[in-house]
């Protein structure tokens, strides 16, 4: 028997759609700006000759990037308000566990960037003069964030798709609105074909920007 395609309930209920689509926008933009923010960091703390600080920061990116993110959402959520005299909601909870995650991917990154780097800028950077912190501002930093553009696009566009991850715990975002319409409606397959479009229509715009930016990239080298 040919399944019949039915979209009208999904159309009928695009305010709810659109609603998620925010809470999905939103908890992108936070976990794209920390998790590119503290990965620098992180990367920074990798790079540092205090043997503390560089041992947590290892510890810090192995422990994020061998975990899976979903277990580490659905933990913040149950387990920490247990051990932490703290309240922690859906949004907090979707926050810290792709925040740090997507940090930790990103902090691999910085240092794959900042290690591309021919010794001898550092050296030229100090026979001008400069110290390690100005140097790394100054002649470092902005070769290498050019040269890991790209993969900071990429990373990016997998923050976008990890939010969904946060339906998990009832944040509202699209995949959790679309759950919630194919309850009611009961046609889940056009609602998660909707769902995917939308994704489609967002990302590839991004990714095709990505391998222009590449190519640029490639040309201008």
């Amino acid at each position: 028997m040919s399944y019949i395609w039915n979209f009208q309930d999904v159309f009928d209920n695009w305010y709810a759609l659109a609603i998620g689509a925010a809470g999905t926008l939103r908890l992108f933009v936070v976990c794209l700006v920390i998790g590119m923010g503290l990965g620098l960091i992180i990367a920074l703390g990798k790079r540092s000759k205090n043997r503390p600080v560089r041992w947590l920061s290892t510890a810090f990116v192995e422990f994020f990037r061998n975990t899976p993110v979903l277990v580490q959402i659905l933990w913040f959520y149950y387990a920490l308000p247990i051990i932490a005299p703290i309240e922690i909601g859906p949004f907090l909870a979707a926050i810290l566990g792709i925040s740090l995650n997507s940090a930790a991917y990103s902090a691999e990154i910085y240092r794959g960037g900042i290690q591309s780097i021919e010794p001898g800028q550092w050296e030229a950077a100090r026979a001008i003069g400069m110290n390690g912190l100005q140097t790394l501002r100054r002649v470092i930093l902005p070769q290498a964030i050019r040269r890991i553009i790209p993969a900071l696009t990429n990373r990016g566009v997998e923050i976008f798709k990890m939010t969904t991850l946060a339906s998990v715990v009832a944040y509202v975002e699209l995949l959790q609105q679309g759950k919630l319409i194919a309850s009611l409606s009961f046609n889940p397959l056009e609602v998660y074909t909707v769902i995917a479009a939308i994704f489609l229509i967002i990302l590839y715009p991004i990714v095709r920007l990505t391998y222009a930016l590449e190519r640029h990239l490639a040309r201008s080298d």
